[in-house]
């Protein structure tokens, strides 16, 4: 079966439309700042475009980002033949205008035109029991990706140990770190542990979560509600303009990792959580 042509449309839906809770909580955000502040005004303006985007069926952002695809498929399924399709599906995407030409040659500096070259897009790919074909998307935009940040633990300026209470002391300075630059109000992907090229991409890999899903590790899920609540007493606001909203959501994930090392990784995502879902069951595919 050939998929280039949903996959195409799984970009679009990615590129030009917000998941339902991301606006819904951008729209709560807009509700709880004062009327006419700088805060309610930009979050207006934000929902305003997302509409404009929506039914014109263009970009969200202007940066639309690096793909991030992790692909689950079955037995008997070429991964290789996936990738090939979702390279082609990102050319035909770029060329339709649902992505910007963001892939540069870093010795170059030439820009390849259909966001395909080395590294780009990223995948992560995986075999799994099921019989139907998983196609996840991430659209990180750059703005974010140079706030995100990793502290190795214990981290001395901030008496931050090898605790969750050095999670916590860590994740709090990135957050006033990246002030407005991220596209506040955001969304954290954390990692605590692995390695550090492994631990991007776990953080990132939290992105994916539903916001309003619950972590299933007790610890974990206090935390995360916890430092939602405290990122947002920063005062940053949207755009960093200051007001009640700065984070709208927390997804913390632990991995293994060795005992010379305790990382704590922050995959920071701007207000646009471009993500979207695509299964393919039986010939049919659906999207979500």
């Amino acid at each position: 079966m050939d998929l280039t042509e949903p996959l195409v449309e799984l970009i679009r839906r990615a590129s030009t439309d917000l998941p339902a809770d991301v606006e819904a909580e951008l729209r709560a955000a807009r509700d709880r700042e004062e009327a006419g502040s700088a805060a309610a005004s930009t979050l207006t303006a934000i929902l305003e475009n997302v509409a404009l985007a929506r039914a014109r069926s263009q970009p969200i952002c202007q940066d639309t980002g690096t793909p991030i695809f992790h692909i689950r498929y079955p037995a008997g399924m070429s991964a290789g033949q996936l990738r090939a399709q979702a390279e082609a599906a990102v050319a035909e995407a770029t060329r339709r205008a649902y992505l910007r030409p963001n892939a540069v040659d870093s010795l170059t500096g030439r820009n390849s035109g259909n966001n395909l070259g080395i590294g780009f897009p990223v995948f992560h790919m995986e075999e799994w029991e099921s019989d139907a074909l998983e196609v996840a998307l991430l659209l990180k935009g750059g703005g974010s990706e140079n706030v995100s940040i990793q502290y190795s633990l214990p981290y001395e300026p901030l008496k931050a140990g090898r605790d969750l209470e050095g999670v916590r002391r860590v994740v709090l300075d990135a957050v006033h770190r990246a002030q407005g630059e991220g596209c506040a109000p955001g969304i954290l992907g954390i990692c605590i542990g692995g390695d550090r090229g492994t631990a991007y991409t776990y953080a990132k890999m939290q992105l994916l979560r539903p916001l309003d899903d619950v972590n299933p590790v007790p610890e974990l899920a206090a935390l995360e509600e916890r430092l939602l609540r405290e990122c947002n007493e920063l005062g940053v606001g949207p755009m960093g303009f200051g007001g009640k909203t700065t984070i709208f959501g927390v997804k913390i994930g632990a991995a293994h990792r060795l005992p010379a090392c305790y990382f704590v990784t922050v995959a920071y995502m701007c207000w646009a959580c471009r993500r979207a879902r695509m299964e393919v069951r039986g010939g049919t595919v659906t999207y979500a």
